[in-house]
C-alpha cells in the first residue's frame, strides 16, 4: 500500500506516491453527491450544479477514466 505524499511540489510532492487510494475518491465523490443533493433541494442550482460536476470528477478518477494509470 503506497501513501499519499501531500500537497508540495517537486519530485517527492502530491502524487509522487501513487495518488489518491480509489477509496479516497470513492468518499469524495459520495459526499460531493450528497452536498449537490441538499444543495438542489434548496433551489440552489448552480451551486448543486457545480457539487455534480465535482462527483462526476470524483467518479472519473475512481474508476480510472481520469488520472494517471494503476
Amino acid at each position: 500500500m503506497t501513501r499519499w505524499a501531500g500537497w508540495g511540489a517537486g519530485p517527492a510532492g502530491a502524487g509522487a506516491a501513487g495518488g489518491p487510494s480509489r477509496w479516497f475518491l470513492a468518499v469524495l465523490g459520495v459526499a460531493c453527491l450528497g452536498v449537490a443533493a441538499v444543495l438542489l433541494r434548496d433551489g440552489r442550482l448552480l451551486e448543486a450544479a457545480v457539487g455534480g460536476g465535482a462527483a462526476a470528477y470524483f467518479a472519473l478518477r475512481t474508476f480510472g477514466v481520469l488520472g494517471g494509470k494503476r
